[in-house]
């Protein structure tokens, strides 16, 4: 009978998990099924690139197989990394037969992060020192998305459409009074120095701290004066005129933004075909004129054709939140990134490397695993550091050793600080529940944290520990930026800096994107123009992996239809408290709505 339950129990899970296999991969052939079905645009003369954003422009190339699928409503969309895309508009403005560019911000695809907007609008200017149009259309402006048009030569909006203008704000959601409510005690280890180091500030403190908020104020007040110098620039419009219409919200509707010059025109979209013929497009022979998409335009551009001998730069990802061991995902595993600078270090082939960090940091262990290697690698070739939308805390810890960092100038940068938190339940058991606990030990200072309060000692070792790592990144940016230790200690503290504010003080080199430091880093190789971008990435391997992918993918689409819109909230909660040990983590993620 035993034997028969045994062998039934085998059975039911086998059967189970061969349908789960065949579900995944019909799911998988559907998918590649229906993306060799679709027929690729061609591009002929008179044609015009629209960027619509149908497909997510990410900072990273994606290796999850399962990235595209919204297993909630069971739709699929697909990505382009930001290479892909800076490529696919380098590449538009020398195409004789790509005429101009259509900005129609109105399909599902997101932007990741304002490092991908602020280099995309960065390559669109460029675009246009070919000669070429760029002209936007939209039903409604949000602040972002506006930011992006002012890259166009015009900017047109739908007569009953909107506009936001209003500035920039950014929140913190304390948490405070529900652990008291829920008898819940968090322990705090932090350096006394590390005052700026707010990640901590929601579960112990009710409102922001003096120190955080003059560090918020200064971060959003100095993004928005690189988004309002911008928009000055391209619109002909004062600094000062812009913040008067934001702090009064003179600007919502078409007519108002049409009489205060931030938009061309107030016209409906079918209208755009005179604009075109304005601007020398040749519409065929229906009086269509032919667009090509951003995907579609991409795909037939492809990657560098050099030779496959021509010496290589080489570009790594650091992109997601840092933890021990090893991975791949969305998330930066300290031992697999160290691996993968190994391996560029040692191709013989690679000449130099440009480390793409897009980072808030999080395990201090994990982070120096990677500095090592970036330590070495740096000894050998060139070494250039590409921030994204954020290299804080363990992102910088990581970018430090690098030659050069240039950032983007709405880059969330700095945070050099550390701190450790430990979550105590026991109350929250006796109280709430009833659940209590005892237990025995052989030492007076076994059985540290978990289900045991603190002692005294126990939390002196741990507020020791945090210090020594402090002391440890303070050192280790102080020796790869080539700055006194003193200097250091001044802009460190915690304190998060915009990557405007990160040049004068000495943290970055420069303001450039992912293309700029590429270029950078074949200069400092001293290799002309012969050279091949090959991207390094961690790809899945093996059924497991997928099983893995797949399991996350579910679960992400589960818990964004439960929670809505606190799901933001949800996750820096939950990157907060899975922290273990000593953290270098910034919480700080700026999204411009």
């Amino acid at each position: 009978m035993k034997f028969m339950r045994i062998f039934l129990a085998a059975l039911l899970a086998f059967v189970v998990g061969s349908f789960a296999v065949c579900v995944i991969w019909i799911l998988i052939f559907v998918g590649a099924i229906g993306s060799m079905s679709t027929q690729i645009t061609p591009v002929v003369d008179n044609s015009i690139l629209k960027i619509d954003f149908a497909e997510n422009i990410t900072d990273a190339p994606s290796t999850d197989p399962f990235a595209g699928i919204d297993f909630a409503s069971m739709e699929m969309t697909s990505s382009l990394s930001l290479l892909e895309t800076l490529r696919a508009v380098e590449a538009a403005a020398a195409d004789d037969r790509i005429k101009g560019i259509y900005l129609r911000m109105n399909g599902a695809g997101t932007l990741d992060g304002t490092g991908v907007m602020e280099e995309l609008r960065e390559a669109l200017v460029q675009f246009k020192q070919s000669g070429k149009f760029v002209v936007s259309y939209n039903e409604s402006y949000t602040q972002g998305s506006y930011y992006l048009a002012t890259a166009a030569d015009k900017i047109y909006l739908q007569p009953e459409g909107s506009m936001d203008w209003s500035g920039m704000a950014s929140q913190v959601m304390f948490y405070k009074g529900l652990l008291d409510k829920l008898d819940l005690k968090v322990e705090i280890f932090r350096p006394t120095v590390c005052k700026y180091k707010s990640a901590v500030e929601p579960y112990f403190l009710k409102e922001l701290s003096p120190a955080n908020r003059a560090q918020m104020q200064q971060m959003i007040g100095s993004l928005w004066q690189t988004i309002t110098e911008a928009v000055s620039a391209s619109r002909g419009i004062s600094v000062e005129e812009l913040n008067k219409i934001a702090d009064n919200l003179e600007v919502t509707l078409p007519q108002e933004a049409l009489a205060h010059k931030m938009v061309d025109g107030v016209i409906y979209e079918d209208q755009m075909n005179e604009v075109f013929e304005e601007l020398g497009v040749e519409a065929d022979e229906e009086g269509n004129y032919h667009m090509i998409s951003l995907g579609e335009y991409a795909a037939q551009v492809g990657v560098d054709v050099k030779s496959f001998s021509a010496p290589q730069v080489a570009v790594v990802y650091a992109s997601g939140q840092i933890v021990d061991g090893e991975g791949y995902g969305d998330m930066i595993y300290g031992n697999s990134l160290a691996q993968m600078i190994r391996q560029v270090r040692e191709d013989d082939q690679v000449k130099a490397v440009v480390l793409r960090v897009n980072s808030p940091g999080g395990s201090a262990l994990a982070s120096d695993v990677i500095w090592r290697e970036m330590e070495l690698l740096k000894s050998e070739k060139p070494v250039i550091v590409s921030m994204g939308s954020y290299a804080a805390s363990g992102g910088y810890y990581i970018s430090a050793p690098a030659d050069v960092i240039v950032a983007d100038k709405m880059t969330l940068t700095g945070s050099i600080g550390v701190f450790g938190m430990m979550l105590n339940p026991v109350d929250a058991l006796k109280n709430k529940l009833g659940v209590t606990i005892d237990g025995v030990k052989t030492n007076r200072s076994a059985g540290k944290g978990g289900l045991s309060p603190l002692t005294a000692q126990q939390r002196q070792k741990i507020m020791r520990g945090v210090d020594r790592v402090y002391a440890t990144f303070t050192e280790h940016v102080a020796q790869g930026r080539n700055l006194p230790l003193e200097k250091v200690l001044e802009v460190a503290e915690g304190r998060v800096w915009s990557g405007i504010d990160a040049l004068p003080i000495g943290l970055i080199d420069g303001h450039g994107g992912l293309k700029y430091a590429i270029a950078l880093a074949a200069e400092k190789a001293d290799l002309g123009d012969e050279y091949r971008v090959v991207e390094q990435l961690e790809m899945p391997t093996g059924l497991a992996a997928y099983f893995s992918s797949f399991s996350a993918r579910v679960k992400a689409s589960w818990e964004a239809s439960e929670l809505g819109v606190m799901m933001k909230q949800y996750r820096t909660v939950q990157e907060a408290l899975s922290q273990q040990g000593v953290v270098m983590y910034s919480p700080y993620k700026v999204e411009l709505e």
